[in-house]
């Protein structure tokens, strides 16, 4: 037997455990297609440490493929759908993944990536007919059903951030995210005790699994908690899902939820979602007004997360707290304390606004895979770093933001990295210069926006700009609006200010979404 859901396995058997709505798994046929997934891994070769990419949409196969790596001690490596060839090749490569498994919708890119990157091991579901993709199938069904050995050491994920110098940067899953236990016996035995602390139902996956959020669903369902997997993102058929499975936690991100509330009363209110306890939100700054309509509509289930990738959560704040303090991210979460920095380095006090930093008593604080430099920018003292932010802390501890730092900015719970977006435009013969911002987006939060200076004498136009863009830029980093300027504003030194450049979009001081 495997130890994903070892308990619902021996007493409920024949109960429902993993569907998409296209292929259901109960208990008991997730157990074996478990022992055959994790021990094909096993006999894989993939490297030292060894990792594994997955790069494809959400899905039965593609929860399973994240299933099987956790149970073969074997690294994951989300990468993003939206990725381009170039762009999947570089994590590939970076992260030493020796293998990847891809969909249907992402097997052509996917084998590109690969032969690029030197992989020969591309496995994928429903991809008959591509070449160079291993079936799914076949390769399950040449494994033993026998039960795995479970004596290997549990590897986190291998995560990817936007690069703020164009590279996307790796980052192991933080250790209050992913339990460090000597074994996977114990590991599964830590995800079963999280599992079973929370209340009792499924959970809803809605955003791409290869987000630490949503990805944490998966390592519940390893516990044993059933898990319902939205292949595609619709409003209404999350209203129908919650229904018909009675639905009892999930993560979405703001987005989400101005999407649920710009559907039609009458559909809004055909839906029973009684059963929701728990809807964790993460990812981006949620608008007010958003929040008090979503707690209005569905109760007090909402929980807060603020954090990042490679810190995991921070901050959390439950809907009763923020009621309290509305637009608050939370308190800091143990062992996590604040640190409010001037800018002259002094240490703020309660009110005053300054840089977040978070002190880690561990020491660990954040760390870059293959990059010490940006692992040591992060911090000012060792376990102290910071995740690009500004605001402070109020007289009893609750934590608000109030702008960013860092010029990332953050579309519909991603994050963006100007400096990658900038590397691509400057490319253009007829482009002088560029600066790449966050401008307000009621649907998304923030968006891109693109600051162009033309070379003189060139005819250069915003279509143009756009459609370059897009033969080298992933859609969700494009520009979604594109101006024509006689200057981005450098100075002597060639510095941009980017806050200044913002100011004019932003309705308030406060320039960050939501």
């Amino acid at each position: 037997m495997s130890l994903v859901g070892v308990r619902q396995t021996e007493a409920t058997p024949n109960e429902l455990a993993l569907t998409d709505g296209r292929m259901t798994l109960t208990w008991g046929e997730l157990d074996r297609v478990v022992n055959r997934g994790t021990n094909a891994l096993l006999g894989e070769k993939l490297g030292d440490p060894p990792r594994v990419a997955v790069f494809a949409h959400n899905s039965t196969e593609s929860a399973l493929a994240y299933l099987f790596a956790l149970h073969a001690g074997v690294s994951g490596v989300p990468v993003n759908f939206h990725l381009n060839a170039d762009e999947v090749a570089y994590i590939l490569t970076d992260s030493g993944a020796q293998a990847v498994f891809v969909g249907p919708e992402t097997a052509q890119v996917g084998v590109a990536a690969a032969r690029l990157a030197g992989i020969e091991r591309v496995i994928g579901w429903r991809c008959d007919g591509v070449e160079g993709v291993s079936s799914w199938d076949d390769w399950l069904a040449a494994a033993s059903e026998a039960e795995p050995p479970s004596d290997m050491k549990p590897l986190p994920y291998m995560h990817y951030t936007s690069g703020t110098t164009g590279r996307p940067k790796g980052t192991e899953t933080p250790p209050n995210m992913f339990p460090r236990e000597a074994d996977i016996t114990g590991f599964f035995r830590a995800l079963r005790e999280v599992v079973e602390a929370g209340a009792p139902g499924p959970i809803l996956l809605v955003g791409p699994a290869y987000h630490t959020g949503p990805l944490g669903s998966i390592r519940q369902l390893g516990g044993g908690r059933p898990l319902i997997v939205m292949p595609k993102f619709d409003a209404e058929q999350i209203l129908a899902l919650i229904e018909r499975y009675g639905i009892a936690t999930s993560v979405m991100v703001p987005t989400h939820f101005q999407r649920l509330l710009a559907l039609p009363e009458d559909v809004r209110a055909k839906y029973d979602v009684s059963s929701l306890r728990l809807v964790s939100h993460t990812g981006a700054a949620c608008p007010v007004d958003v929040k008090h309509a979503m707690i209005a509509w569905w109760g007090p289930v909402f929980l807060e997360a603020y954090g990042a990738t490679e810190a995991g959560s921070t901050n959390m704040i439950t809907s009763e707290e923020w009621l309290r303090k509305p637009g608050s991210v939370g308190k800091a979460m143990a062992p996590f304390e604040m640190v409010v920095v001037g800018e002259d380095g002094s240490r703020l006090k309660a009110n005053e606004v300054g840089q977040l930093y978070f002190r880690d008593p561990t020491g660990r604080g954040i760390v870059y895979h293959n990059d010490p430099e940006k692992t040591a920018a992060a911090h000012i003292e060792p376990g102290v770093f910071t995740l690009g932010e500004i605001g402070y802390v109020d007289d009893e501890g609750y934590v608000f933001i109030t702008d960013r730092s860092s010029d990332m900015i953050v579309s519909g719970g991603v994050n963006i990295y100007p400096a990658e977006v900038e590397q691509v435009l400057i490319a253009h013969p007829d482009v002088e210069d560029v600066a790449v911002i966050g401008v307000p987006s009621k649907d998304m939060g923030e968006e891109v926006k693109a600051l162009v200076v033309p070379r003189t004498g060139a005819a250069l136009t915003a279509a143009e700009l756009a459609d370059f863009a897009r033969e080298k830029l992933a859609g969700y980093k494009r520009p979604r609006s594109i101006d024509l300027v006689s200057t981005v504003g450098r100075n002597a030194m060639g510095k941009v200010n980017k806050r200044e450049l913002r100011k004019p979009f932003w309705p308030s001081d406060r320039m960050i979404g939501g």
